[in-house]
């Protein structure tokens, strides 16, 4: 039982945790926390949280539990406010879709990786932002990665993982470098296709027609270019080497299939999307949809 939760980001994925965790009677009350006070009235409105503040170090003020919900550009802003407003057995854990960049925020905030610090990045999600998007079964039988460190405190791993299977989901464990290089190739790249491919045609003279004549499998493929952009600037930069690495990567099979079209390669073409179409068949018949 978490008998003080704070949220410092009550949107999708702070306020979907809430919801859960509310609707599976294992939290007490629940202190919101953001810089959008509309937001955060609406989430007061809504039942997702209990009272709220805008000030990140009232918000952790004896809570044993707290869960950072920002983009990845504002974390270390916030560990800078809780730092030394912590109550000792308190536990820290977030929802940033790079590890590597939360650590390093975490050191330079603290001087030193917190025991009780446990990085995490539920894969979940859509397209929406904001509390009212909230979900109280967005977790369900999705996943949600841990990637405690060396220093990391067994007791507040072992809370976290419980936290989250008490939202229905399945919880693994990754090293923070693994769980970037990961996350770069699944997550951040398909949502840069998505960005790129919409932006490309935006810009075309006729892209009202475009636009127009747009059949499912479009919408299907960018339906993830609607998500929030300051987000996603914040996790290309965060996680830079990785993301830039599987962009070049890509590029080079973009650059092939352009070459084996011009060359009226069909063989090629034909081993190319059998692959493609084999390897996607796997996916589908072994996981949900789902959205980091």
């Amino acid at each position: 039982m978490i008998e003080r939760l704070a949220i410092i980001g009550v949107g999708l994925i702070g306020g979907s945790l809430a919801r859960a965790l509310r609707a599976a009677g294992a939290v007490g009350d629940i202190v919101g926390c953001g810089r959008a006070l509309p937001n955060l009235e609406r989430a007061l409105a809504l039942g997702v949280i209990d009272r709220f503040t805008q000030n990140p170090a009232e918000a952790v003020a004896n809570a044993d539990m707290i869960f950072i919900a920002v983009p990845l550009g504002a974390m270390r802003g916030v560990f800078d406010a809780i730092a030394g407003r912590l109550q000792p057995e308190a536990i820290v854990t977030d929802g940033g879709s790079v590890k590597g960049s939360v650590v390093l925020d975490a050191v330079a905030a603290f001087g030193h990786i917190p025991p009780r610090l446990v990085p995490g990045h539920p894969i979940a999600g859509t397209e929406h932002s904001g509390v009212e998007a909230a979900l109280a079964n967005l977790y369900q039988q999705r996943r949600v990665i841990v990637t405690p460190l060396p220093e990391t405190d067994p007791v507040a791993l072992a809370r976290v993982q419980m936290m989250w299977e008490r939202c229905g989901a399945e919880v693994t464990q990754m090293s923070v470098a693994h769980h970037d290089e990961v996350l770069a190739a699944t997550s951040h790249l398909p949502h840069l296709l998505a960005f790129g491919l919409v932006d490309t045609l935006a810009r075309l003279r006729e892209n009202d027609e475009v636009f127009q004549y747009a059949a499912g499998g479009f919408r299907d493929f960018s339906r993830i270019a609607s998500s929030n952009p300051v987000m996603w600037r914040d996790i290309c930069l965060a996680n830079r080497a990785a993301v830039s690495t599987m962009l070049a990567r890509f590029g080079a099979e973009m650059t092939d299939l352009a070459d084996s079209i011009r060359r009226a390669d069909g063989e090629h073409l034909l081993d190319i999307f059998t692959r493609a179409k084999a390897a996607r068949d796997r996916y589908v018949d072994g996981t949900k949809d789902e959205t980091a």
